[in-house]
C-alpha cells in the first residue's frame, strides 16, 4: 500500500444497511476519478478500528470511511492510537451523521463523495480539527454520561429503518422506565459541581442523536468542549425540554448548566452508563475527559 492509495473502509450495516447499499456506487466514483483505492469492509463491532490501525501502521496516509458516527468513532481511534500522520475523509451513510454535519460535509452521500474526490484529486490542504478523549478512548463529536447514554443504548438496540426517530422512541422508553439521577462530582479547570444529575454531555460538535441541536455554540476547531449539565428533572419536564433541545433553544433554561472546558473529571459513586459518539461504553465510575486541539486532519 502506498501513501497515494486511498484506504476506503465501509461499514455495510451503518444507517440500517444504507452504507452497504450505496458502496458499489461510491467505489465506482473513485474508480472513475482515477484514484487508486484499497477497500476494506467491516464485519463486526471493532473490526473497522482494527483494520484502520493496521492500514495506517502499514503506511496508509489517506483514510476514507463510508458509514455513520460509530464508523467515524472507530476510524478516529484507529488513526490516533497509531501516532502516525494519516488524514480522515468521510462519506456520511449513518443514522445521525452528527460528525459530518459538524464538519460541513453534505449529507447527500453522492454529492459528499464527489466533493471529497475533487479535494483528493486537487490535493487540497487538510483541515485540523479537535478530538476529545475520555479515559483511554477518543471521541470525534460527543461524550455523554447518564440519561443520554441510556437513550443511546436503547436506540442502538432498534433495527427499524426510521432514521432519527429511533432516538425519540428511545427517549420515550427511558421515560417509561424511569429517570435516574446519580450523584456525581464534576471538576473542571476552574469550577466544581456535586449533586444529583440527569445527564452530563460534552460536545465537540453542535449535534447529537441526529436531530438534537444540543450544543449550538460548539465548534470542533475552537479548542474547547461544550459541557452541558442537566439537573434532576421530571418526565414532564423532559418532554417540555425536547422541542427546545431539537431547536437549540435550551441553553438558558434554569435546569440546564452550560460552560466551555478543556479538561473535566466526572466521578460517580456507582458505575454508570456512558457513550462516545453514540457507541456505548462499559459501566464506569470515573471519567477523565480532555480536549486534544487539532489532533485530527480532515481531508
Amino acid at each position: 500500500m502506498t501513501g497515494d492509495t486511498v484506504s476506503l473502509f465501509v461499514n455495510p450495516k451503518a444507517g440500517r444497511g444504507r452504507a452497504g447499499r450505496r458502496f458499489q456506487r461510491i467505489e465506482q466514483l473513485f474508480a472513475n476519478s482515477g484514484i487508486a483505492t484499497h477497500v476494506t469492509e467491516s464485519r463486526s463491532a471493532g473490526d473497522l478500528e482494527e483494520a484502520v490501525t493496521e492500514a495506517v501502521n502499514a503506511g496508509a496516509k489517506r483514510v476514507v470511511v463510508v458509514g455513520g458516527d460509530g464508523s467515524v468513532h472507530e476510524a478516529v481511534n484507529g488513526i490516533l492510537r497509531t501516532g502516525a500522520n494519516a488524514s480522515l475523509g468521510i462519506v456520511p451513510a449513518g443514522t445521525g451523521n452528527d460528525f459530518a454535519k459538524a464538519c460541513g460535509v453534505p449529507l447527500a452521500w453522492e454529492h459528499a463523495t464527489q466533493l471529497l474526490i475533487e479535494r483528493l484529486v486537487s490535493r487540497a490542504p487538510t483541515r485540523a480539527i479537535d478530538v476529545g478523549r475520555m479515559n483511554d478512548r477518543y471521541f470525534a463529536n460527543s461524550a455523554g454520561i447518564g440519561f443520554d447514554a441510556r437513550v443511546t443504548r436503547i436506540a442502538n438496540s432498534y433495527r427499524w429503518p426510521i432514521g432519527d426517530l429511533v432516538y425519540l422512541l428511545a427517549i420515550l422508553r427511558c421515560l417509561y422506565d424511569g429517570i435516574a439521577t446519580p450523584e456525581l462530582e464534576i471538576q473542571s479547570e476552574d469550577d466544581a459541581w456535586r449533586g444529583p444529575v440527569t445527564l452530563v454531555s460534552l460536545s465537540n460538535g453542535p449535534w447529537a442523536g441526529g436531530m438534537f441541536h444540543i450544543a449550538p455554540f460548539a465548534n470542533n476547531a475552537d479548542g474547547k468542549l461544550n459541557l452541558l449539565l442537566v439537573k434532576p428533572v421530571s418526565r414532564t419536564r423532559i418532554l417540555l425540554l425536547l422541542p427546545k433541545l431539537i431547536q437549540g433553544r435550551h441553553m438558558n433554561e434554569p435546569d440546564v448548566v452550560h460552560k466551555t472546558v478543556r479538561v473535566v473529571t466526572v466521578t460517580a459513586a456507582t458505575a454508570i452508563e456512558s457513550h462516545l459518539d453514540g457507541e456505548v461504553q462499559p459501566l464506569q465510575t470515573r471519567f477523565e475527559i480532555e480536549l486534544l486541539p487539532g489532533a485530527l486532519n480532515l481531508l
